[in-house]
């Protein structure tokens, strides 16, 4: 056994010293588990083999803005999904060249009334003077046909100064009912011809769901009494509809027939803009529908995580068929309750995570 000289036991010892100090310096461990952030969505209503499709909440009503004049857009006031009152001011056009023609047109006026004062102070001199026979009746009929000619003038330049102040009030865009933006289809600095749609607005008083049909669904459709739609934002509630309108005609790049079912006493949290998703009403099945990667099975029958409380719990389930747009499950699961729909067989029981919701079915696609 070889005997270390001092100068290697105080290297050894220094070492064991510095050890000793990194190892305090480490911050402590903590004793909880980082929370693991899961994608969850809640389990939706499921539909029987009928027709479900997917659709928007718009408005029955919609219509396109326009100035009655031409001109430079100088402002606008609203952008989309902003609610308008009645008469409220929604864009304006550049003033300057309606107020000049407004102003013009005053002048003329102003003219054409000095003109029929001149030919009237005119025609009654020479109704004296014919009355004294000083003047021929020809000289007198020529005064009275020139006041008859300054009195329509004068009429012509009331109604042109009229137009032109109307004009001139044309350059402000309002709206004659309230209303929401749906749609900006110019901007401030565009100039604009007289009638180009400026901005569109639906009337939210009666709502509906724009749905396409495609070509094998038609006569399903056409031929139901009347629909379920849920809203994607509350799936639990489902609405009554009813088909308003069914187009004749296909679509010329997507080959589906636009459909409008109507809702019947939409709640007024029913929004224009939604997402909806329709079917039949008598195809209602029982049951509940996941997405297809929220199903697990791990030989001992179908299992998913449903989140609760911030934790994981295993559930079995039972599930009924296999669908394009998800599992239809029998029993096991609630409607409404979230379920994790990515990395089921990375997750366990009693697992703390940070729940995210998953996005919309239509941009997982």
């Amino acid at each position: 056994m070889s005997v270390l000289s001092p100068f290697a036991q105080c290297l050894k010892v220094v070492a064991l010293l510095a050890g000793v100090l990194l190892a305090a310096c480490q911050p402590a461990p903590e004793n909880g588990v980082a929370k693991r952030a899961v994608l969850v969505q809640a389990a939706l209503p499921a539909a029987g083999n009928g027709a479900v499709l997917t659709g928007e909440v718009r408005a029955r009503h919609e219509v396109d803005l326009a100035f009655r004049v031409g001109g430079k857009i100088l402002r606008r006031f609203v952008d989309v999904g902003q609610s308008v009152r009645a008469a409220e001011v929604l864009a304006e056009l550049d003033p300057a060249d309606l107020q000049l023609a407004a102003s013009a047109a005053a002048a003329q006026r102003a003219a054409a009334e000095s003109d029929l004062a001149t030919a009237s102070a005119e025609r009654q001199r020479y109704a004296d003077l014919l009355a004294k026979k000083f003047v021929s009746q020809a000289a007198f009929d020529a005064r009275d046909n020139a006041y008859n000619a300054a009195q329509a003038r004068l009429t012509q330049a009331r109604s042109q100064s009229q137009l032109s102040a109307n004009q001139a009030a044309y350059g402000v865009l309002t709206s004659g009912f309230p209303a929401v933006v749906s749609s900006v289809l110019a901007d401030a600095g565009q100039v604009v011809a007289a009638g180009q749609p400026v901005l569109r607005v639906a009337r939210p008083e009666e709502k509906e769901v724009l749905v396409a049909v495609p070509e094998s669904r038609l006569a399903e459709v056409r031929a139901a009494p009347e629909f379920v739609v849920h809203l994607w934002v509350d799936p639990q509630t489902a609405l009554r509809g009813q088909l308003r309108e069914l187009a004749s005609v296909a679509d010329a790049q997507t080959r589906t027939y636009a459909a409008r079912i109507r809702l019947i006493d939409p709640p007024p949290t029913v929004s224009l803009g939604m997402t909806a998703r329709v079917s039949l009403a008598g195809a209602a099945g029982s049951g509940v529908l996941v997405p297809l990667a929220a199903v697990g099975n791990s030989g001992q029958g179908s299992f998913v995580w449903v989140e609760k409380a911030g934790r994981l719990q295993r559930r079995s389930v039972q599930v009924t068929a296999f669908r394009d747009d998800g599992a239809v499950l029998g029993e096991g699961l609630a409607v409404g309750e979230q379920v994790a729909i990515a990395g089921i067989n990375l997750l366990s029981e009693g697992l703390e995570i940070e729940a995210r919701l998953a996005p919309e079915p239509a941009a997982q696609r």
